[in-house]
């Protein structure tokens, strides 16, 4: 099985509505809202969580680095059909680290996806995730070239960029130690 990649950007988002119209006037595919609850697990390396929404339900380990910008993140993706039995296993077997409850517009454009997430708390965010799972053929620099054309289109700015995950940033705000 072929590694999956994806090169990514969060980015704060101060005007939604914007780059809701530039999405949808590049014809992006809406796939719709999830009001989606992260539940994060104390691992030795790596983040795991366990994705519950009504679009979206996975399990996700995955590695990327806390840099601003474009940033490469490996992942493995497991779809889950009993979330609940899995989640009270995974926090009796791990530990909790941080749940991030958040409301996610989910587009597509090919292999690129794209997110408007609304976190309580912390504010509204874009994302960029150029993967190669629907395009095999497609290597990290072909995914930074992608990731930087749709950078340039969404007018995001480089101070927007975000180095942390939703995770990191609601357990600073909680006083929480990783």
């Amino acid at each position: 099985m072929k590694e999956l990649l994806n090169i990514e950007i969060k980015a704060r988002c101060a005007d939604p509505s914007a780059v809701r119209t530039i999405l949808l006037n590049l014809q992006a595919d809406f796939r719709g809202t999830d009001e989606q609850t992260d539940t994060y697990f104390r691992v030795a390396n790596g983040r795991l969580k366990l994705r519950e929404g009504n679009i979206e339900n996975n399990l996700i380990f995955y590695e990327r680095a806390d840099k601003a910008g474009p940033k490469s993140s490996r992942f493995r993706l497991v779809k889950v059909e009993d979330r609940e039995g899995l989640r009270l296993a995974l926090a009796e077997a791990c530990g909790v680290k941080v749940t991030v409850v958040k409301k996610r517009e989910i587009y597509y454009i090919g292999n690129v996806k794209f997110h408007i997430d609304e976190v309580p708390g912390l504010g509204h965010f874009v994302e960029i995730e150029a993967g190669n799972k629907e395009a095999p053929e497609k290597d990290a620099a072909a995914l930074q070239a992608q990731c930087a054309s749709y950078i340039k289109q969404l007018g995001i700015r480089e101070e927007d960029f975000l180095t942390r995950s939703y995770s990191d940033m609601l357990m600073e705000k909680q006083g929480v130690s990783g």
